[in-house]
């Protein structure tokens, strides 16, 4: 697996990001199967974020976390497995520091098991797992919290929620 950091906020360096996501991305990609994987990262701010997501799906708030697939890969029937990556690229997600510390306060979990659960989640949007639907949610859900297992994380959706 390949990475592209770019950390536009020092308190993700601070919070040890480049570990979280090699580890996070990792058991991701291996969960699936995939080798030789590019991804690239944006470690952010709100207001950084929040312009993304304006310009992209036209919420001019802050999020959590954005992805960008490189490519459709989403499955043809709620539920289904999505299309395994022809291109290595799978794309980027961005990810913003404040909103994921209150997130993480309100839920009372560690800042850095919920940072690894964001990046769990934005690698499957990258593999074109989806929530939209209530069965894409179940199997996407059903892989978040499998994979944060392993990492010795809790289920998020057991406690108060991702």
């Amino acid at each position: 697996m390949n990475m592209d950091i770019l950390i536009e906020d020092a308190r993700w360096a601070e919070a040890g990001f480049e570990a979280l996501a090699e580890r996070a991305c990792a058991a991701t990609l291996d969960r699936l199967g995939i080798a030789g994987a590019e991804i690239s990262l944006l470690a952010c701010d709100d207001a950084r974020i929040a312009v993304l997501n304006a310009d992209f799906r036209g919420i001019p708030s802050p999020t959590n976390v954005l992805s960008w697939p490189s490519q459709e890969r989403g499955a043809d029937e709620p539920g289904g497995d999505p299309y395994p990556p022809e291109d290595l690229e799978l794309g980027d997600i961005a990810i913003a520091y404040e909103t994921c510390a209150r997130e993480a306060e309100a839920a009372g979990r560690a800042f850095a098991d919920h940072v690894t659960h964001l990046l769990v989640h934005g690698t499957l949007h990258l593999l074109g797992y989806d929530h939209i639907e209530d069965k894409d949610a179940g199997l996407m859900e059903a892989l978040e919290v499998e994979i944060l297992g392993k990492l010795g994380i809790a289920d998020p959706y057991g406690e108060a929620g991702a």
